[in-house]
Formats: C-alpha cells, structure tokens, sequence
C-alpha cells in the first residue's frame, strides 16, 4: 500500500521529469518500472548473499552453483549485443554509487538494460517475449540520475517486493487513466487475505484471466514457496511449479511487461502469461484449470457479438462484465476447482435485472457457493470508492451449496477515504481465522458480523446475496414511564404555564 510519504516522494520524482522534459505519461511510467525491476533485481541477491555469508560464518561448506545468483563473479560478456563489463557494474548497488551521471546513463543503456531483457537466456518464455520490445528511453544523463537517486532512497520500500506494481499504479493514477472502466488494482493486503483463503497447492493450476500487475499470481508463488519449500525441491513438483502452474492474460502489453516482471522477482522462470481477449469469441478453453484468483473489470457492458457464445449462454444474454467474467469462470474451472474473486455489489443483490439472478441461482444450485465477504465502500480509493465483495464457490455441476459462510467486513486496516492512512482497526485477521474454522461458526447468530447462512434461507430470499437480508440487528429495549405519571406532568406543566400567564397579565395591567 502507497503511503502520504512514499507518494509525496514519488511526486516529486515525476516533477523533476516533467521539468526536464520528460512529458510522455506512459514512456515516464515505463521507464521508473524498469528502474525498479533493476534495482530489485539486486536487492533480491543481496538477500541470498546475506544467508550465504552467514551460512559461511557459522562454519557451513556453502556450494554456489545451488543458489544460481544472476550477478556473478568475473565478466559479462554478450557479443551480439557489443557488452564486455565486470558483473558489478551490472548491479545497482554498484552504478547507484557511481558520481558521474553520464557514466550512469551509459552503463543503463549500453549494459544494464540490454542484459535485463535476456536474462532467460535463449529460452522461449513469456519475459523474453514481452521485455523484446521494452525500450531505455530516458531522455538525459542529468534526469536518470535523479530518478536512481529518487529510487534509492530506502524509505520507498522496494524490499517489499510489489512495491513495483504499487508504484506503477499509482503513477498510472495521476494520468487518470487508471479505473476507467472499472480497473483498478486490487491492494495488496487485500489479495494476501483472498490467497490465504484459497490456500494454493503444489499441484493447482491457477489462472487470473484479466491479470494487470498479476499480483494474484505472484503472491500465491510466495506462498507455494513459503508453504511447500521442501517439496519444491522434488524434480517433478519444481518443473510444474515454474512452467504449468501460473497462467494470466490480459489486453495491455505494459500490464504484461510488469507482470512478467513482477512473477521474475518472485522466482518463477516461466509462467503463461498471454496476451489475450478472455471474453473473447476466440477464445473457448474449458475445464483447464483449478483455482481462479481475480479482479476482473466490472462495471462496462460489451457488444455480444464480441463475446463468446458459450459465455452468454451461462449469462443469460447480459453485456455485463461482471457476469460474463464469472461465467468465464465456471468455464474455465475444472470439477472441483475453486473461485476467490472480487466482484462489485450489484452481483450480490441486484433484482432489477433477472441475469444477475441466474448467476446467482447457477452458483446456489449448480455449484457449491462457500463464502461471501461483503467489503466497505472505500477499499479501492483513490481509484474507486465502489462497493465490491468477494464470492467464494467450488465448482461441481452437481449443486452441493449447503451453509454459506457471510462476513461483514467493516474495516480492512486502512482509513476508508481517499487518504488511505493505517488504523488499528482490520477485520482481515479475523476473517481469515474463521473462515480456517468455519465449523465453530455455527455457533454463531445471526445478529454478529460473521455467520453460516441455510441454503434453504438463500432461496426463499430469491437468490439475494445481500448481508442485510440476512442479518439480524437488536432492538434496544426502552423503558417508558407509566401513563399516569406522563399525564400527571403535563397536567402540572400546564398549572405551571397558566401561573407564568396570569403573572405577565398582571404586570402588564399595572
């Protein structure tokens, strides 16, 4: 999440390249994410040396070759490209330091940035695909120093390693551009909590089918590498995991230039990631995937002959986005696949228009609908302030809905305005903890802010998926005193107004 500091810092970064001349929005939003790949590129390896050295102190034979560090020891030298330089100048800890700025902008161009682009080598991957065309543009050797300068300062947080895709977002806000038509990326503390409720395995397929920064993808990779480090290290469980695992698509090639970036930082060498119409008449595959982690774009209508047939049959005709992306959902999914994506309230309980009933009716009756949590106006300022909730399903084509888990999330952390400041109070804990023991919510009424919904209760409320309709709110009980006392002291306020009366009567007749 971007703070006032790290926004003031990055403001005054973009001031200073728009004063010399910097004034292309999209060439400068470029430019400072590729900065920030490079120096993250080193920050990455100053960790795994770090516990290499401390591994060495305490007495441990450490074998290099098993961490396969990408700046090594010696030179490195690509002919095709005419680059002949010491692997140190390549690392930004190194150049950062360097006083001359036109040295700087030498090295970024002539060396550093010609050897980001290959660094998978000869191997057909989606980063070679898409850093291919990725150009060094900055316009100065005055300009690119203080963007290094700006880059370096460790209150920005690049240790944190999303912070590019934050950065990337919020330099897309200041164009505007950023939540037209209903996108917008989705904070990160939100979708850790969405990945901790999915809880990816080692042998899931995960698909984000409109994946921006594809932070869904390279967080559930951490996760995958938090939970299951031993297992990685099995030959078969280590090819799936950085070939098979990881699939996003979307229809901007800068989104799919960062999130090839965003999933090399977190260590995953080949993920599928294309560009590519999800919705698309072209595009038909089915039952290929396992889990769908997604914040797809809502809140736009589509003409529908641009929309594959098999999607509006499940939707009912609609030109909605929102639906058709969940009916591109229950397409994708395999039988027992699972779904943990943010959708727009109007899915949750819009009457007027009789798609969003289906949808709804479809996941209750057809599939296994698990969860809803019902999100605060607020959660995607300073891009939106929509209403938004996360639906929870299973698909079966089988029915199975039994007891539908609802929380009320009333606080996520964060100031719900468009300032975005930290407070104590987040419910997301909370929410985590019990939807890992949903047995004991059972326990629970209906007068709180989680509990377990019949299915039955769901159907006779018409397939509405709004929390009100379902919870109870306590009447507070007030006492009022008995009649007579009430008539008793009207009777005597009026013997006490008569006597005032008479009283300024009397000093007027005098």
């Amino acid at each position: 999440m971007i703070t006032g500091e790290i926004k003031n810092k990055l403001d005054n970064l973009w001031d200073a390249m728009w004063s010399n001349q910097m004034t292309n929005p999209w060439i400068d939003i470029q430019q400072i994410t590729y900065l920030i790949f490079i120096k993250m590129l080193d920050d990455n390896q100053i960790k795994i040396e770090r516990k290499i050295n401390s591994l060495v102190a305490a007495g441990l034979e450490v074998n290099l070759e098993d961490y396969d560090l990408l700046f090594k020891e010696g030179f490195y030298i690509d002919e095709e490209d005419k680059i002949n330089c010491s692997y140190a100048d390549l690392r930004w800890s190194v150049f950062s330091t360097w006083g001359d700025n036109g040295k700087k902008f030498d090295n970024l161009k002539n060396n550093v940035f010609p050897f980001i682009k290959k660094l998978h080598g000869d191997k057909v991957t989606s980063f070679a695909k898409y850093m291919e065309k990725a150009e060094f543009a900055v316009s100065n050797p005055y300009i690119l120093g203080k963007m290094i300068e700006a880059l370096s300062d460790p209150d920005l947080g690049f240790s944190k390693t999303d912070m590019m895709g934050d950065c990337y977002e919020y330099l897309l806000s200041k164009m505007a551009t950023s939540g037209d038509n209903g996108q917008f990326r989705t904070p990160r503390h939100i979708i850790d909590m969405m990945v901790e409720i999915a809880k990816p395995g080692l042998t899931d397929t995960i698909i984000d089918p409109a994946m921006g920064t594809a932070g869904f993808l390279s967080e559930s990779a951490k996760y995958i590498q938090e939970h299951y480090a031993k297992e990685l290290t099995n030959k078969t469980n280590n090819q799936h995991f950085h070939n098979k695992m990881f699939t996003g698509f979307d229809t901007d090639t800068d989104m799919l230039r960062i999130g090839c970036m965003n999933m090399t930082l977190h260590g995953v060498e080949n993920p599928t990631i294309k560009y590519n119409n999800s919705l698309g008449e072209d595009y038909e595959e089915k039952d290929s995937h396992t889990l769908i982690l997604a914040n797809p774009p809502f809140s736009g209508s589509l003409d529908p002959s641009t929309v594959a047939k098999s999607l509006i049959q499940i939707s009912g005709g609609t030109k909605k986005t929102e639906l058709l992306f969940l009916s591109l959902f229950l397409r994708l999914l395999k039988v027992g696949g699972r779904c943990v994506s943010i959708i727009p309230v109007g899915v949750l309980n819009n009457t007027n228009d009789k798609a969003y009933t289906k949808l709804r009716k479809e996941l209750v009756e057809n599939q296994k609908l698990e969860g809803i949590i019902f999100m605060p106006g607020g959660v995607f300022y300073p891009y939106s302030g929509v209403q938004t909730g996360i639906l929870i399903f299973t698909k079966t084509n089988a029915g199975g809905t039994d007891k539908v888990w609802m929380y009320n999330m009333e606080n996520d952390g964060f100031s719900l305005d468009q300032k975005r400041d930290a407070i104590e109070a987040n419910d997301i804990p909370d929410i985590i903890n019990r939807w890992n023991n949903r047995d004991k919510e059972a326990e629970r009424t209906h007068y709180e802010k989680s509990f377990l919904v019949e299915k039955q209760e769901i159907v006779d409320n018409d397939y509405v998926f709004s929390f009100n309709k379902y919870q109870k709110k306590e009447v507070e009980k007030k006492e009022y005193r008995p009649v007579k006392e009430i008539f008793a002291s009207i009777n005597e306020l009026e013997k006490q107004f008569s006597q005032i009366m008479s009283e300024l009567q009397c000093d007027e007749e005098n």
